[in-house]
């Protein structure tokens, strides 16, 4: 049977309104095609009309001008007068295509249009053409002749009278179309009267058919409500409605409440029920069963099992007190845990789970004739203050009813309560029991407690004794540490003259190299003028003597210089300027300054670079290639045949050590330096990375050397977060290895680091077989690029030398004045502002920074703020170089700064530096 279809009280009043505007819609639709088309006509008489008009009168223009343009170029033969000619002959045919196309539905017209434009081309040929090409050859005779006929009058006569008839048929055309139009507007009128009567006779019949649709329906409606309420109290009647609209949604809301109450009543009346059945039940299982059978009654479940839960070892157990229904007990497990199964994961999530999809191998309901699978299972977990003590499920043959649940749940709610009260009361009872059977323990007991009551006080008495001894033994270590607090200041006195001692070190340390540098500087400068022997003066043997003074000089230098590296490593003053650097330029950096070593010794240079290492660091490049250049150094010196082979690779992650994966750093690198080389004994190891330690003494006396080498590379190791280790086999060459962090982080703790050097030097150590020492010496020093003389910039300059020392003096002037430069001398500050302020200006000055008096500091504030040069080049020259000089001499207002002793290249290089600019 095919659902009726709903059409309701609003539908029905829309759809009345949707009728009168569907019928004020299609006349509308009428009217305003009736409108359009008079429109339509009322639009092609204006413009047609008015356009063929327009169109002929333009074409008569054309014509008027082509005869205008000919009889004036005939009378007065100026070209000027052809342009109008010429344009009306060009355009009239373009007017005349667009009348003839305007008038396709009217053929008469068109054909006396025809006739027009005959006629007009008539004149041209006979009367408008041949008289121009006449005038252009000033044929003046035949031109006579042609205007005493004049036969181009006639045509002109012809066109005006045949556009006199044209205009006049188009004009009693527009007449016409003017009287159909009237017509039509008449014929609109009476037939918009007559579809607004139509209008208004179907809205009064669409009202009255749904006013009385509606109005019968309450009124059935409200006769039903009334028999309902007469009836007392009986709910069973219901309203019956015909019509498919809001009334009988009325009547089926009215229906759903009457059910909704009797449902209700139902609901009450068997909660009241079940709350009463088990008032005065003592024991749990007594109370489960009698739960289960009411409520299976109650809700017609075929099935059902109850677990309360129990503690044990392992956790919360629930345990089944009593089955609905079973077979043979068999109704469910025994026992389940918190989360086993459906029936745990309800007690573990605390909500009720319905299933209605039951799977085949779900246990059976047994009836007399055999066994049914029930349709639906309920589980409803039983809480007391948010905890589940008990746990039921049901079975059903029919599928648990919304009611039937609302029913067990609100049944549930106060259950809990009950339980526990029973549970409370069988524990209660057998607390009781217990306290009885232990109330006859304690009397035991007590008598238990009497003796060992006299065994303890013998017991205390041991324990003072005991007492007295610790309190001795406490004093005498109060006294010990008195005497250790007395120790710490003893060892902090100490550590503060050991810090005295470091202060007073560096202050030696740098006035010695101060006084060391100054002569040096005149040795050097000297030698090195001697050397070039500029005037050819000197003999072979001279110039030899010269290089070897100048060299022992150098030699001198780098031995001062690692002196205070060394010093300023073990004071802790050495700064560490952490950079990006590029490994990528490494390779031929070594190759760049150590292949004419190799040449030179004939001693084969080899570098290979791993693939994996990254092309960027993080560390101290200057420190680092310190490090390198002293190694490669070191295996050259020592190396008389075979190679030197330099190795850079990236330490992969199986071989790092425990310690080495604690420093924060990007990778670890490992730099190997391998030589054909004398070796070193196992034994002198550890030995040569100690300051001033060499093998032995034929190795000092063969080779020469200090011992300061291998000790610097590895202080510096240790301050960039690294170490070195050393593999050696005698006679056959060495291997010193660089195991560097890159520190894209900052400095490491150096603890972690000297561990994981005792790790990896533990490792080596039992692996590498003994071998023999070679000796490390100072660095190469790199070779400086001398710079090209330029006499230009020295010629003729005024050079200011401030300095205390005559030596230094003497050089210095002999070596500018070679230059062609102009030298004044002054021996402290005072001399230099003094000669500043009563001689001409200066181009340069070269100033010494220990001086008597005032020194360099001073003297060059004095001129930066009393004389205002702000702009004269200063070049600070220093024989102290010790921390932050630099910075101090720029600061007091230095534009450089050249440590002593100077080199002479470089000196002239800054020098034309600042003379330049």
């Amino acid at each position: 049977m095919e659902k009726k279809m709903r059409f309701g009280i609003k539908s029905k009043i829309i759809i009345g309104y949707l009728i009168v505007i569907v019928c004020l819609f299609i006349a509308f639709i009428v009217l305003n095609s009736q409108i359009s088309s008079l429109q339509k006509e009322r639009n092609f008489i204006i413009d047609h009309d008015i356009e063929v008009h327009d169109l002929t009168n333009r074409i008569e223009k054309h014509l008027l001008d082509m005869e205008t343009g000919q009889r004036g170029y005939i009378i007065t033969g100026e070209a000027s007068y052809l342009e109008p000619y010429n344009s009306a002959a060009s355009s009239w045919e373009k007017d005349y295509n667009a009348l003839y196309q305007l008038l396709n539905n009217n053929p008469n017209q068109q054909e006396k249009l025809e006739k027009i434009k005959g006629s007009i081309q008539d004149w041209i040929e006979a009367a408008g053409e041949p008289t121009i090409a006449l005038k252009k050859e000033n044929n003046t005779k035949e031109l006579q002749q042609f205007f005493e006929k004049d036969p181009g009058r006639q045509y002109m006569d012809d066109i005006r009278s045949q556009f006199t008839s044209f205009r006049n048929v188009e004009k009693k055309s527009t007449e016409t179309r003017a009287t159909e139009l009237d017509e039509k507007n008449q014929k609109i009128k009476i037939g918009l009267y007559g579809l607004l009567l139509f209008v208004t006779l179907i809205s009064l019949a669409i009202a009255i058919v749904l006013s009385n649709s509606i109005v019968n329906t309450i009124k059935e409606v409200t006769q039903t409500i009334k028999r309902i309420t007469a009836s007392k109290g009986e709910l069973k009647g219901r309203i019956k409605v015909r019509s498919n609209d809001e009334i009988k949604d009325l009547g089926i809301a009215t229906n759903a409440l009457l059910e909704n109450i009797e449902e209700r009543n139902w609901l009450q009346t068997n909660i009241a029920h079940a709350v009463t059945m088990y008032q005065g039940i003592a024991s749990v299982d007594k109370l489960a069963e009698k739960f289960l059978f009411t409520v299976s009654e109650m809700t017609g479940a075929s099935f059902g099992a109850f677990y309360v839960r129990e503690e044990n070892d392992k956790g919360d157990l629930f345990v089944k007190q009593a089955a609905f229904a079973d077979r043979k007990s068999d109704a469910g497990r025994e026992s389940f845990l918190i989360g086993e199964g459906l029936i745990g994961q309800a007690a573990l999530e605390k909500r009720t789970l319905l299933i209605n999809d039951v799977p085949d191998t779900y246990q059976l309901i047994a009836s007399g004739l055999g066994d049914v699978k029930p349709k639906s299972i309920f589980i409803v977990p039983v809480l007391f203050e948010d905890e589940v003590i008990a746990v039921i499920e049901l079975a059903s043959l029919h599928e648990f009813t919304v009611l039937e649940q609302e029913l067990i749940s609100q049944v549930i709610e106060t259950f809990g309560l009950t339980i526990n009260g029973v549970i409370r009361r069988m524990e209660i009872a057998r607390l009781l029991k217990e306290s009885q059977a232990m109330t006859e323990e304690l009397q035991a007991q007590s008598e238990e407690l009497q003796t060992q009551s006299e065994e303890l006080q013998m017991q205390s008495e041991e324990l003072r004794m005991i007492n007295e001894q610790l309190e001795e033994r406490t004093k005498d270590a109060e006294e010990k540490s008195f005497e250790l607090e007395a120790a710490k200041e003893d060892l902090e006195e100490k550590a503060h003259q050991l810090e005295l001692n470091s202060q007073y070190k560096s202050e030696f340390l740098a006035n010695m190299s101060h006084e060391l540098r100054t002569p040096l500087n005149s040795i050097l400068i000297l030698s090195e003028m001697l050397e070039e022997n500029a005037a050819k003066t000197l003999s072979e043997d001279e110039e030899e003597y010269a290089r070897i003074i100048h060299s022992s000089g150098k030699d001198l230098l780098a031995l001062i210089n690692d002196i205070l590296d060394l010093s300023k490593v073990e004071s802790g003053k050495l700064d560490v300027l952490l950079a990006e650097m590029n490994m990528s330029e490494l390779p031929d950096q070594i190759e760049r300054n150590f292949s004419h070593v190799a040449e030179q010794k004939k001693v084969q240079l080899k570098i290979n670079k791993a693939q994996d290492v990254p092309d960027i660091i993080h560390t101290d490049e200057k420190r680092f290639q310190q490090i390198v250049k002293n190694l490669l150094s070191n295996a050259f010196k020592f190396t008389e045949s075979g190679s030197v082979t330099v190795s850079i690779q990236r330490v992969a992650d199986h071989r790092l050590t425990t310690a080495m994966r604690t420093v924060d750093t990007d990778c670890w690198l490992e730099i190997a330096v391998a030589d054909t080389g004398i070796g070193i004994p196992k034994e002198k190891h550890q030995l040569i990375f100690e300051a001033f330690q060499q093998a032995d003494g034929a190795t000092v006396r063969k080779y020469g050397g200090t011992g300061l080498g291998l000790s610097i590379c590895s202080e510096f190791a240790k301050l960039l977060g690294g170490w070195i280790s050393l593999s050696s086999e005698v006679g056959k060459g060495s291997t010193f290895t660089l195991y560097l962090p890159s520190l894209s982080n900052g400095l490491v703790d150096y603890e972690k680091v000297n561990f994981a050097y005792e790790e990896v030097a533990v490792s080596i150590e039992e692996a590498e077989p003994e071998a023999e020492i070679t000796e490390i010496d100072h660095p190469v020093q790199p070779v400086e690029p001398s710079l090209p003389d330029d006499e230009n910039v020295f010629q003729d300059k005024r050079v200011l030398i401030v300095d205390d020392d005559q030596r230094n003096i003497f050089a210095l002037k002999t070596a500018l004045a070679k230059q062609g430069m102009t030298i004044m001398t002054a021996h402290n500050g005072i001399e230099c502002l003094e000669m500043m302020k009563n001689s001409e200006p200066f181009d340069l000055i070269l100033m010494d920074i220990m001086m008597p008096q005032m020194d360099g500091y001073e003297a060059m504030q004095k001129i930066r703020g009393e004389l205002k040069l702000v702009d004269l080049p200063i070049i600070a020259l220093t024989a102290k170089a010790m921390k932050n000089d630099r910075e101090k001499c720029l600061e007091a207002g230095a534009s450089d700064y050249i440590s002593k002793p100077l080199d002479l290249n470089q000196l002239f290089s800054v020098m034309r530096v600042w003379l330049v600019n």
